[in-house]
């Protein structure tokens, strides 16, 4: 039987194999046929010659935010295009009542097929969603929204506690729209953490494909340090942001986190974007601590590639907040010790009108959070290979890992028979500085601005149709919404 797309001559990179294979890899009807050194282009209808360039898996990146700060079906347009560019096939976006988003409260029965309709037909790669359970009632519906919408991931915020996205809120209900007399607090994380267990027991079958992540930074440490650190005046910048939100706060939420899991049984718990030293060292003395809780550990390709000083402007400002080179060192060793899971992008697309306001030299009245997925292979590969990670471990860190988490596997996160032809080529010699007006990203800006990158995106498929050439995306929307875990 022929195939419909046959790319030969190249170096196939699979999670856990530190050098890259010679291979081709033939597609039929959407997923890799076939993969190895001998396949003939003459059973082919299109065949690709990569040039010895590495093809990866295509990326799964596990924490974006299409929508936060613009439409939603606007930025799936958008930055689905602008993840193309950064090898990512699949995009896993964050999502919840209340402000931000689709700036609404209420039932994610009713709030949920609002989003899948906003998205659908718009993303040029596969998606799927994460959801946060704001109010008590969300919780009831966690079963519901596994079984009938595909979605086995949940959220924690607990910086909301009294802290609002961008700085100290004493408006936490209208903020969050939650309903009158409720609050979003330990006890409710407690009752959120019961309720994903709960779900996890009654389906034994999809337990391993549904967990709960936590954006860990201690609400009341934030408020009592930006008092501080703005009333002193003398750190300005994203140095005075990293301080106003210190790093023992994320250190502090999460041992509360961990122990809340410990207390509810709930084994599934994925750690968010560790921004340095302080988290990553609190994280693995609650691994030790807890055995028998299957922690997580993300980290962003920011924090590993950029800090305070380095990055362009405020533009970098984040949460938590990029710190400084030590940190980010500290960060590298727990990635080349194997204690990091999945390296994420974060990406939040905020526009200059939007993110900087009125006064674009003060880091408080910024908004937080940037786009960048659209360097998630290419500067992780770049900045990798100078500290000693191997292509292999890359492709666990960006493809198998988050994939196998969230329930994507055995479809999504490597190159094998019978996985979605997402097939990403990469030219390992290619230097390139990053700047924002080569972004498809409607983001007219970028921490990451003067950057030098030596490995490029070149093209990318997406169950064997191409959406990216020579660095350019290509062709019309084909993305498709993931109900998970997929193996169900």
């Amino acid at each position: 039987m022929a195939y419909d797309l046959l790319i030969v001559n190249a170096r196939a990179v699979r999670p856990g194999e530190d050098e890259p294979a010679p291979a081709s890899i033939a597609v039929r009807a959407g997923r890799i046929a076939a993969i190895g050194p001998d396949l003939s282009p003459a059973d082919a209808h299109e065949v690709v010659d990569a040039g010895g360039r590495l093809a990866f898996p295509g990326a799964v990146d596990g924490h974006q935010h299409w929508g936060i700060y613009n439409p939603l079906d606007v930025d799936t347009a958008s930055e689905s295009r602008a993840s193309a560019q950064g090898g990512v096939t699949t995009g896993l976006t964050y999502m919840r009542t209340g402000q931000y988003y689709l700036n609404r409260g209420g039932s994610y029965a009713e709030f949920f097929p609002e989003v899948l309709r906003l998205a659908e037909g718009r993303a040029f790669v596969d998606y799927a969603f994460h959801l946060a359970p704001m109010q008590a009632g969300h919780i009831d519906e966690l079963g519901t929204l596994v079984d009938e919408f595909g979605v086995s991931s949940f959220k924690i915020f607990m910086f909301y506690g009294s802290h609002g996205l961008h700085g100290r809120s004493t408006d936490q209900s209208s903020f969050l729209m939650t309903p009158p007399g409720e609050r979003y607090d330990l006890a409710h994380f407690e009752f959120v953490m019961r309720g994903v267990q709960r779900i996890r027991e009654e389906r034994p079958e999809l337990a391993d494909g549904i967990s709960l992540s936590l954006h860990c930074e201690t609400a009341e440490i934030m408020a009592a340090y930006s008092k501080l650190v703005e009333e002193a005046g003398e750190l300005k910048g994203l140095a005075a942001y990293s301080a106003s939100r210190p790093a023992h706060s994320e250190g502090l939420a999460i041992t509360i986190a961990s122990y809340l899991a410990h207390e509810t049984g709930l084994p599934a718990i994925n750690l968010l974007h560790l921004s340095g030293e302080k988290a990553m060292e609190s994280a693995l003395r609650m691994a030790a601590a807890f055995p028998h809780v299957d922690f997580r550990r993300e980290v962003t390709i920011g924090h590993l590639i950029a800090t305070y000083d380095t990055a362009a402007g405020l533009g970098g400002k984040v949460n938590p907040p990029l710190r400084a080179e030590a940190d980010r060192q500290a960060l590298w060793r727990a990635v080349l010790a194997g204690q990091v899971d999945w390296v994420v992008s974060d990406h939040a697309c905020c526009r200059d009108e939007t993110k900087f306001g009125t006064d674009r030299d003060d880091v408080f009245v910024a908004k937080s959070g940037f786009g960048g997925a659209e360097y998630l292979l290419p500067a992780l590969i770049t900045e990798g290979r100078r500290q000693g990670l191997s292509l292999g471990r890359v492709a666990e860190l960006v493809c198998a890992n988050p994939a196998k988490r969230y329930g994507l596997w055995p479809r999504k996160g490597d190159l094998a028979v019978g996985f979605d032809a997402d097939i990403v080529l990469v030219d390992p010699d290619r230097t390139w500085t990053v700047t924002a007006e080569a972004s498809e990203s409607t983001q007219e800006y970028t921490p990451f601005e003067g950057f030098e990158l030596t490995a490029r995106v070149d093209d990318v498929w997406l169950r064997g149709h191409r959406i990216l050439r020579d660095g350019a995306v290509v062709g019309t929307p084909r993305g498709e919404y993931l109900r998970r875990p997929v193996s169900r």
